[in-house]
């Protein structure tokens, strides 16, 4: 799944399936088995799997993964290029001015990409960050020491409503407030006085849609108003399709398709926009420190450039291909199984994909099931959304994908193996369909313990059989829930996601007649304790 895709257009989605065992796979909330599973005979071994750890992690007691998923950043992201590794031990070797190494390197930057300048950023979200910094303040000293107090300053950002993500929502901290626009006449209506940038997320609509950037710039260009588009995961195509279109700066991330450092990124574009937004950050003081970048990460990211231009893209490609091909001829003669190997559509992480379907009455699992089956087991395999908090509800479909770009040449065979053995001998997952022992609606008082503190929300319940249905209202926005009884245990799953917040959370816990309690898990932000007593 793509990095800035995950859940753009994500509704509030209503839970699906029957209630669930929950598995939170992050060992220091879940050292535990998950319940309501079966384990599969001499499996989950490390001495019937016949794998050997070999893992730097193992000192300190956390289990490595294969990554069946591409880019995603909470299991690693990219592997770094061997000369990438080379290039970052070399440069800690000696010490440099950090000032006089960004503008050498901004140099040498804009030689490689055709843009005017480039710096050496924290990520592409530091990109972002620095590079609205850097648009709002000027690169004036005294406008950085204010922020994010923007009197005096422009302080709008307009975004196109395709555009949402939790990313370019980390604009808001630089103090700007993000209007949201769907059309050009709704473009031209938004421009004021007050109107810093424009922020665009790079994909099929930046490029081809009614508000595309080539759209956006043809309004604001002549008022001055840059354009700043987030490219995270793309590579790096000459002449630049975005900064062609008429942006005036682009972000990409290091750790993805670049094959760079993890915590790197690019800004590129217009050399004074980009010298403003290397003043806003690190080593420079004030509101940008903490985005920093050491001489280690600025040759190491430099170095990954460089590589991009000397890689052989369609070589890697057919590899990439050809273990899809492998595991799929490992599954295909599995009775109910239906295989696709899909190629990328567009810029962002251009690799391959494998689909695996199949039938529920010959293997009934979910892709949820099959995920944490291949997940809780060892070696651990990560396959679909496995080792990510988001989205919920969790995959109820008879499906997974496996990506093959950050695999290293066996792992494919792995993979194929294990889902060869979960799918061709399933597993019996037990689960409580028992009659609900309550009924729970009304209005609950909710009191929420957070690992540092505590907050009082609202549920406002509804209850149908074992269907539950309602509200959860906490400090930033009410949000729909859905859940389920069953006997006197409950499972509430609510969710917000409008304009790129990430708030996910899954309720467990057991009823009694006015009161009830548990864990709930918040999807990337870890778990938390709740406890509700029923309203009179």
């Amino acid at each position: 799944m793509k990095r800035r895709n995950l859940i753009k257009e994500l509704a509030i989605v209503p839970l699906a399936g029957g209630l669930i065992a929950s598995s939170f796979p992050f060992q220091s909330f879940a050292n535990r088995q998950t319940p309501g599973r079966t384990k599969q005979s001499g499996s989950n071994t490390q001495e019937a799997s016949g794998v050997t750890s070999n893992s730097i992690y193992d000192s300190i007691g956390v289990r490595s993964v294969i990554n069946g998923r591409g880019t995603v950043t909470i299991i690693g992201a990219s592997r770094m290029l061997p000369e990438v590794e080379k290039t970052m031990r070399a440069a800690t070797g000696h010490y440099v001015q950090l000032d006089e190494l960004m503008e050498g390197a901004a140099k040498r930057l804009a030689e490689l990409t055709g843009a005017e300048w480039g710096i050496v950023t924290t990520g592409a979200t530091g990109a972002l960050i620095v590079g609205c910094a850097g648009i709002v303040t000027g690169g004036n000293p005294d406008k950085l020491w204010q922020l994010p107090n923007l009197e005096g300053m422009k302080n709008e950002v307009i975004i196109p409503r395709y555009s949402w993500t939790a990313y370019e929502s980390a604009v808001r901290g630089v103090g700007v407030k993000l209007i949201e626009v769907a059309t050009p006449d709704q473009l031209k209506a938004a421009v004021n006085d007050k109107t810093a940038m424009v922020l665009v997320l790079a994909g099929e609509q930046s490029e081809n849609g009614p508000l595309s950037t080539r759209i956006i710039s043809s309004i604001v260009k002549s008022l001055n108003i840059p354009i700043l588009v987030d490219a995270a995961a793309e590579g790096l195509s000459l002449p630049n399709p975005h900064l062609s279109q008429g942006a005036d700066l682009v972000a990409y991330s290091g750790g993805k398709y670049l094959s760079g450092p993890q915590c790197a990124g690019l800004l590129l574009g217009r050399k004074d926009l980009v010298k403003a937004a290397w003043v806003t950050s690190a080593p420079h003081h004030g509101y940008g420190r903490g985005y920093k970048v050491g001489r280690e990460e600025i040759m190491g990211m430099l170095t990954a450039v460089e590589m991009w231009f000397k890689r052989d893209h369609a070589a890697e490609m057919l590899k990439w291909n050809n273990w899809l091909n492998n595991i799929a001829s490992r599954l295909k003669d599995i009775p109910g199984v239906v295989i696709e190997i899909r190629q990328p559509l567009g810029r962002s992480n251009p690799s391959p994909d494998l689909l695996v379907k199949w039938d529920t009455s010959l293997i009934p699992l979910s892709g949820y099931d099959v995920e944490n089956l291949l997940w809780d087991d060892n070696p651990r395999v990560a396959v679909s959304g496995a080792g990510s908090f988001l989205p919920f509800p969790p995959n109820m479909q008879p499906n997974i994908s496996i990506n093959s770009s950050q695999l290293e040449e066996g792992e494919e065979k792995i993979i194929a193996e294990r889902v060869f053995n979960v799918l061709s001998k399933p597993p019996v997952i037990n689960k409580n369909l028992s009659s609900p022992a309550f009924d729970v609606s009304g209005d609950w008082s909710l009191e929420m313990k957070f690992v540092a503190g505590r907050a009082k929300q609202k549920l406002a319940l509804k209850q149908s059989g074992k269907d539950l249905s309602g509200i959860h209202t906490a400090s930033y926005a009410p949000r729909s829930l859905t859940g389920h009884l069953n006997g006197n245990n409950i499972l509430i799953r609510s969710a917000y996601t409008t304009q790129g917040v990430r708030l996910s959370f899954e309720f467990t816990g057991v009823v009694k007649a006015n009161e009830m309690e548990g864990h709930v898990i918040m999807g990337e932000y870890g778990m938390a304790e709740w406890k509700a007593v029923r309203e009179k």
